[in-house]
C-alpha cells in the first residue's frame, strides 16, 4: 500500500520554486518569527517599526517589519496559525533575503509540572503533520539547528531565565489528540504539542538556514481533562519572549 506524504522527492526545484518568483529585497538577514499578534502589533506601533515587504495571503496580511536593535538591523513578522502556512511564509521570507530565524510562540504540555508560562527550548519534534515530508524525507522527527538552540540558550542563561530543552510534537489535528497519542508521544520524550516546529525546522534544513524555536507552556493535556489554564492571557511573556528572540537572534 502506498502513502502519498511518504512519497517523498528529492528534486530540488519546485514547479514555483520560490528563488525564481520572488525578488530579494535588501532585507536583514536576522529575522523573528512570533506567533503572538498582538505582540508584533505593539513592536511595530512603540518601535516604529518600517514595513519592508507588503506581505499578504487569503487570510490577510502578513507584512515583513524592520526595526533598529542594538545597533543592528532585526526583522519580524508574523507566521498565521499551522505548519502549511508557516513553513510557506517562511519559504518567502528567505526568499526575500532573511537567512537566521528565531521563532517564539505557546504550546500544550503533556506533563502537569510544566506550569503556564515555563518556557521549552525545541531540540526536536515529532512529524506529526504533512509538511516536513515535501521537505526531507520520511522520518519520526527532525532536529533542531544545535548553533540555534545554542543562541536560544546563551540569551537565557543571560537572563537568568529558567527553562526546560526537549522535544515537540508537531500536529496538524488539535481536535485529535486523543488520549491515546498524548501517552505515545508523552512515553517518547515529548513535552509539549503544537502546530508548526516541524515544517519549519524542515522547510530551515531544506533551505540551508538556520532557524531555532522556544515555547511558553500553555494549556495542558496531561492530566484526565483538558485545562485551558488561560494561557494566552499572559501578556507580559509573550512579550518578553519576543525580545528574548530578538536576544538570541542577532546573537547568530
Amino acid at each position: 500500500m502506498s502513502y502519498p506524504i511518504l512519497e517523498y522527492d528529492s528534486t530540488r526545484e519546485a514547479f514555483i520554486e520560490p528563488s525564481k518568483v520572488i525578488q530579494p529585497r535588501g532585507v536583514p538577514e536576522h529575522c523573528v518569527i512570533s506567533f503572538f499578534r498582538e505582540v508584533i502589533d505593539k513592536v511595530a506601533a512603540e518601535h516604529k517599526a518600517r514595513v519592508i515587504v507588503e506581505n499578504r495571503w487569503e487570510d490577510g496580511p502578513h507584512p515583513l517589519y524592520e526595526i533598529e536593535y542594538k545597533g543592528r538591523r532585526l526583522a519580524f513578522f508574523h507566521p498565521g496559525v499551522g505548519a502549511p502556512l508557516s513553513a510557506s511564509l517562511l519559504e518567502e521570507v528567505i526568499a526575500f533575503g532573511c537567512r537566521k530565524f528565531i521563532a517564539c510562540g505557546g504550546c500544550g504540555v503533556l506533563a502537569k509540572e510544566i506550569a503556564v508560562g515555563q518556557l521549552v527550548v525545541v531540540s526536536g519534534a515529532v512529524r506529526d503533520e504533512g509538511v516536513s515530508y515535501h521537505y526531507l524525507p520520511p522520518s519520526r522527527e527532525v532536529q533542531a539547528n544545535e548553533i540555534a538552540v545554542e543562541a536560544i540558550v546563551k540569551a537565557l542563561d543571560k537572563r537568568n531565565l529558567p527553562y526546560l530543552v526537549g522535544k515537540t510534537w508537531t500536529t496538524d489535528a488539535p481536535y485529535r489528540e486523543t488520549a491515546n497519542k498524548i501517552a505515545k508521544r508523552r512515553e517518547e520524550g515529548c513535552l509539549t504539542v503544537e502546530m508548526e516546529a516541524a515544517g519549519m525546522m524542515a522547510v530551515a534544513e531544506f533551505r540551508n538556514v538556520l532557524l531555532g524555536q522556544v515555547l511558553y507552556g500553555g494549556d495542558d493535556l496531561s492530566g484526565e481533562e483538558w485545562d485551558n489554564r488561560q494561557w494566552q492571557t499572559r501578556s507580559e511573556i509573550r512579550e518578553q519572549l519576543f525580545w528574548l528572540c530578538a536576544d538570541a537572534c542577532i546573537g547568530l
